[in-house]
């Protein structure tokens, strides 16, 4: 299961994600819809570890992985994550 709680991003004045809280359950299809510039890429960059919020936690099976740093985020990255960029 993946939540986020409270997650927050911005780009210098502009605020791109605000509180965003999100529950995908085991084997449950999400999708994530919007205008460009709507901070879909931002919301995924940060729930598949490769950019940090500026507030708010991520978990990952009930562990917090919003805190994770050098070999210990990058083991987690290369064991749980996966992305096809489009």
């Amino acid at each position: 299961m993946i939540r986020t709680i409270g997650i927050t991003k911005a780009f210098g004045d502009l605020k791109v994600l605000k509180g965003i809280d999100l529950e995908i359950k085991d084997e449950e299809v999400v999708s994530i819809v919007g205008a460009s510039g709507a901070g879909k890429t931002t919301l995924l960059q940060i729930i598949g570890t490769l950019d940090k919020p500026d507030s708010g936690t991520i978990y990952y099976n009930d562990s917090d992985v919003s805190k994770l740093k050098g070999k210990a985020l990058a083991s987690f990255r290369n064991k749980n994550i996966g992305f096809v960029f489009q």
